[in-house]
């Protein structure tokens, strides 16, 4: 049995790194209840590459992207951008959940609760037959 590893481009690494160094306020408000596994036990990474794209938030053993949408992802070309992005990645699996950046500064709790839920009724992803078998 092994892990499932999705593609991505390695020359996204730069990038999410910079990304992780300016985050949004609500990603940062919401970081804080990501890490160090507190919603049950649970590892979350930031700024994760997967295939040509960067998702803000990413759980591996559930293959859970978490977006954040400001203001920027307002517009019909960025809804649409946003739409293909998210068929892209869920055609490789990933689920999403999204959330706004008010709420994400706001209601971090509630989102932390909806994540708990979410990763409660949902089956985890971790572990898929090895090839050949």
């Amino acid at each position: 049995m092994r892990r499932k590893i999705l593609p991505y481009n390695k020359h996204l690494v730069g990038r999410a790194r910079q990304l992780r160094k300016t985050m949004t306020k609500g990603e940062i408000i919401l970081w804080q209840h990501l890490r160090k596994k507190q919603i049950l036990g649970v590892s979350f990474l930031r700024q994760r590459p997967i295939d040509q794209f960067i998702v803000d938030f990413y759980c591996k053993d559930w293959m859970l992207a978490i977006e954040i949408d400001g203001s920027s992802h307002d517009s019909l070309a960025a809804q649409e951008r946003d739409a293909y992005r998210q068929a892209k990645l869920e055609a490789l699996g990933v689920s999403f959940l999204r959330f706004s950046e008010y709420d994400a500064q706001n209601h971090p709790e509630a989102i932390a609760e909806t994540i708990k839920t979410w990763l409660l009724t949902h089956p985890q992803k971790k572990v898929l037959p090895s090839q050949g078998s």
